[in-house]
């Protein structure tokens, strides 16, 4: 009996301390994420294509009220030429494996450059990591509000 109570401790402490790592290593991967979202509109703004290196060579955007945009050239497509905005994320829950891929779920609100609110909104993000760092490999995003008809 005292046998299986210090296996069963021993095991306990196992899953307790893994679970203490990959915390840690999903908050590094949080900040590193958050930094990212901080300048996205600084690069979407530019409106020079440099937002592709954002994202990596396969990925894929999911905007609202229409088609999948896959590949670097439909991504450019997709950002360059829109409005001048800014938009803030702010990250709800991040989940996954902090070596490979995780997962952002987060809430975004959108302004014009005089801080008028535009849109607000969510977002779900898979993150891969890649050679030159975490990228965003598919990316979804919706609006709370309906589609205006016109």
């Amino acid at each position: 009996m005292k046998t299986k109570i210090i296996l069963s401790t021993l095991l306990m402490l196992t899953f307790w301390c893994n679970a203490q790592t990959t915390d840690s290593a999903l908050k590094e991967v949080q900040k590193i994420i958050e930094a990212s979202n901080k300048t996205f509109s600084d690069f979407t703004n530019k409106n020079d294509g440099s937002i592709v290196a954002r994202y990596t060579d396969d990925a894929c955007l999911f905007p609202p009220n229409g088609e999948p945009k896959c590949g670097a050239k439909q991504i450019d497509s997709f950002f360059r030429g829109g409005p001048q905005v800014h938009v803030i994320f702010t990250i709800q829950n991040l989940y996954g494996d902090p070596k490979t891929a995780v997962t952002e779920e987060s809430f975004y609100e959108m302004t014009d450059m005089n801080g008028k609110k535009l849109d607000d909104g969510k977002v779900i993000v898979i993150w891969k990591k890649t050679k030159e760092g975490w990228k965003m490999h598919r990316d979804m995003f919706s609006s709370n509000h309906p589609a205006k008809q016109g």
